[in-house]
């Protein structure tokens, strides 16, 4: 614990010593009154000190284990204070929180009411970083009784703040697919085809196709037996984010591209939950980093949202091919694989292309890119004022043709691939998923 001089014992000091002196400069024979007066006055502002060391006396304070936050969302953390003997008292707190969670005050001043052991404050901060950060100290001051000394100490705490990332606006963008109670779009979606989960056996009714007849039952009962089907209702979706250093570019200021990455993997996560499906996921950079085999339910939504909320970036090459031996291991069931990467590295996408092969038989496989701002054919910018500005958008068209060419050889192999808009990465991922639903491609 600190002492430190407060204004009022600077202005009191100023008040009562300063003309003393002057007193005692202008009528010597009034010194031993000046210096009595002086010595009470000392009296006072020592036993005024010792007092402020009273002041934190059976004062303490609690803060929740775990805490949770969006990004770029205004939060509050609980604090809590116990004043063990009761008393009426004013103090002034300071959290030591991290440079990512910034608070919307530095201090806060508050009185603990007289008879109430513990007091419940709200302290409020908007996190610009999502992450996992801790809280291990709060700093307390106190006044003395006179209020010309103030008591500092650090209470140290154990808090953790977990700032996950902000689906509210990512949840705005696409509310028009979440409409009909859980239903994709303003109208019911129309399912072509007739499913290939089996449902039932039934007797053989005129105009069933003879690949619809199940013969081992028709041998068996002597008359024809057909099976029925049903549209496949429970599928895995898995969802691949690069969290390689390609995925460290900047898609908007202060953001990386996989920012954008995370935020749409979580939201094709709830659509395939609103849908039925098992949605997981899988996090690599030149080692597979995150892996959540599918399921579906908040429990599990809340297991991919902690997977991926201390995801960050790494300056390391993707090993495509450590990753699709993964993938060819652990998915034995067919399932719609979403790749969020960055294939613009010519080094990259051969590898991809040459590896995606162990996993394009038996998966659906769908890779999608954030186009990035130079990446664009030629001549369909027109803000070119200087001869850097030409070869930029010359080196930007070349390596369009690289995507262009590229898209062409994962078709030839049943890979799906886009290039989407930053902005629109959520709902155009989400749309393709009620695509493949909607066509039973999976």
């Amino acid at each position: 614990m600190t002492l430190s001089p407060r204004s009022r014992l600077l202005f009191s000091f100023s008040a009562a010593v300063l003309p003393l002196t002057l007193i005692v400069a202008a009528v010597p024979g009034q010194s031993y009154l000046c210096l009595g007066f002086a010595a009470i006055v000392l009296v006072i502002v020592v036993s005024d000190a010792v007092s402020a060391r009273r002041s934190l006396a059976g004062i303490g304070v609690a803060l929740p284990p775990v805490i949770r936050m969006s990004k770029d969302r205004e939060g509050k953390i609980e604090v809590r204070i116990r004043n063990q003997h009761g008393r009426v008292r004013a103090l002034r707190l300071a959290l030591g929180l991290p440079a990512e969670i910034p608070p919307t005050a530095e201090e806060m001043d508050i009185s603990l009411p007289e008879g109430l052991e513990w007091s419940r404050f709200l302290w409020t901060c908007k996190p610009v970083k999502r992450g996992n950060y801790q809280i291990d100290s709060i700093y307390l001051e106190g006044v003395s009784s006179f209020g010309l000394w103030a008591a500092r100490k650090m209470h140290p705490v154990s808090a953790e703040i977990r700032v996950y990332p902000n689906l509210l606006t990512e949840r705005k963008n696409v509310a028009a697919l979440f409409l009909n109670r859980g239903a994709f779009g303003s109208h019911a979606v129309r399912f072509v085809g007739k499913g290939r989960d089996f449902e039932r056996l039934r007797e053989y009714v005129p105009g069933d196709s003879y690949d619809e007849i199940y013969w081992k039952a028709t041998a068996r009962r002597a008359k024809p037996i057909t099976k029925v089907f049903q549209i496949e209702r429970t599928q895995e979706v898995y969802v691949v984010i690069d969290a390689s250093r390609l995925s460290a570019r900047e898609s908007a200021p202060g953001s990386s591209n996989l920012e954008r990455l995370v935020t749409a993997a979580l939201m094709l996560g709830l659509a395939a939950e609103q849908q039925g499906d098992l949605f997981g996921l899988i996090a690599h950079s030149d080692r597979v980093e995150k892996f959540v085999r599918a399921k579906n339910g908040k429990s599990h939504f809340g297991s991919c949202r902690d997977a991926l909320y201390t995801l960050q970036p790494r300056t390391v090459t993707p090993d495509f091919d450590e990753l699709c031996s993964f993938i060819r291991l652990r998915l034995r069931r067919r399932a719609l694989v979403v790749f969020l990467t960055a294939l613009d590295d010519p080094v990259l996408a051969e590898s991809f292309v040459r590896n995606v092969e162990l996993i394009r038989r038996q998966h659906l496989v769908m890779v999608n890119m954030i186009r990035q701002p130079a990446l664009r054919p030629l001549f369909t910018n027109s803000n070119v004022s200087t001869v850097d500005d030409l070869y930029g958008q010359l080196a930007g068209h070349l390596r369009w043709q690289k995507i262009g060419q590229l898209e062409k050889t994962l078709q030839r192999r049943g890979v799906h691939f886009s290039l989407m808009e930053d902005e629109r990465l959520s709902a155009e991922v989400i749309s393709q998923y009620m695509a493949v639903k909607q066509r039973q491609l999976i």
